[in-house]
């Protein structure tokens, strides 16, 4: 048994011994559980991909006069103002102005939040437009302009569900072409796509919750950051198979980090034909080894996990809650799957290399004492479930 502070106390003497997730399952294996459990300290874990519930807190200062921000753009894009005089909240799927976005289908959605955020972090310069009704002690009604990263006070990351611990293959069984967030699905299942870098990604390496929680430090886009809640959808008390991994989507976290820290690799916008624009992040989380039995759910394989293959013409889109089979993430990332008898070409929406990155980035910082782990002050639920919106008439 070890305890953070030990872990801690090794990583900053430069004495931790820090493995990727990819690199545990092959040590384990030769070196067996229980010594390896005595011998590592940290395992590190990724992801990259889409992740529609993202957003950020920015806060632009006080202009002369002040203005008390009711409406306001940035770069065409829709910033939430209902905070205080210039606090705006600007979320990764909000379209920019006069976006037609699926008036001639597919809409092309060029332009939105996650590309305001990606620019941001980047550097670029960006025009902030915002209007007001004016106040005593706020009397500037309209002010127009432009601002770097650098000329901000805050710029943070908040995003409210991020690194869903499993999640659908898309496949469209109709006749007709569609288009999704999980990508373009061609008629009569002839492609398939999922998203996630299984044996990588956080929660498939805790699959019961025992390090990851509330609290937990992460790295976010190269910034260092934490979990701040269960994420939005969290539902950990579905059904799991005998390597207690989720069969479906189950958990997610809900991560902040200070965009000023970030790198423009990891934070990228998108634009997704026919359904939106949406933020490319890549998230790390370290998983301290606590005891052997955390170690033994790390060296997780894309062979012991499995996703449920479901049909978004009719299943998805009408919450059926029906499967048309699972599928190991070995047999994902083959390029091919069985799908009643038929090979099926797959491809992914998510970066296995990327989230490779990040896994030896972070394993590289907690070597070298840059980065500590946080012990949680709360886990998240493991005896959830997703609660569905109930269409109801007005109760007395």
């Amino acid at each position: 048994m070890k305890t953070y502070q030990e872990i801690n106390d090794r990583i900053a003497s430069g004495k931790a011994v820090v493995m990727t997730a990819e690199e545990i399952i092959d040590y384990v294996e030769g070196k067996g559980l229980e010594a390896a459990a005595a011998e590592v300290d940290v395992v590190t874990t990724a992801t990259f991909g889409p992740m529609c519930s993202s957003g950020c807190v920015l806060n632009f200062g006080h202009s002369k006069p002040k203005i008390r921000m009711s409406e306001a753009w940035v770069e065409d894009v829709l910033a939430y103002t209902g905070l205080a005089a210039v606090d705006v909240f600007l979320g990764a799927t909000q379209l920019r102005h006069n976006d037609p976005a699926n008036m001639y289908p597919p809409g092309e959605f060029r332009y939105g939040g996650g590309h305001v955020m990606a620019d941001l972090v980047a550097g670029k310069e960006l025009q902030l437009f915002a209007l007001s009704y004016g106040t005593d002690e706020y009397p500037l009604r309209e002010i127009r302009t432009y601002f770097t990263i650098d000329d901000l006070n805050q710029a943070v990351m908040v995003n409210p569900r991020n690194c869903y611990q499993n999640y659908n293959v898309a496949i469209n069984c109709s006749d007709r072409t569609l288009w999704t967030y999980m990508g373009k699905l061609e008629a009569d299942c002839k492609n398939a796509n999922y998203c996630s870098a299984g044996q990588l990604s956080p929660l498939l390496n805790d699959p019961l919750y025992e390090t990851i929680g509330v609290g937990s430090s992460v790295w976010l886009a190269g910034a260092h950051g934490h979990v701040y809640a269960e994420g939005t959808q969290h539902a950990g008390g579905g059904g799991r198979n005998e390597y207690d991994v989720p069969t479906g989507g189950s958990g997610t976290l809900a991560l902040s980090g200070d965009m000023k820290q970030m790198s423009p690799e990891f934070v990228r916008g998108v634009s997704l034909v026919g359904y939106g624009v949406s933020l490319g992040v890549g998230a790390g989380v370290p998983i301290p080894i606590l005891n052997p039995g955390v170690l033994k759910r790390c060296c997780i394989r894309d062979e012991q996990i499995v996703a449920p293959i479901t049909d978004y013409s009719s299943d998805y889109p009408n919450a059926t809650g029906k499967v048309l089979g699972h599928v190991s993430y070995k047999q994902l990332k083959s390029g091919k799957i069985d799908v009643d008898g038929r090979e099926v070409p797959v491809g992914s929406l998510s970066s296995y290399s990327k989230a490779l990155k990040i896994a030896e980035l972070l394993a590289a910082e907690i070597r070298s004492g840059d980065f500590l782990l946080s012990q949680p002050y709360a886990m998240l639920p493991a005896d959830t479930n997703m609660k569905p919106l109930k269409v109801r008439d007005k109760t007395t």
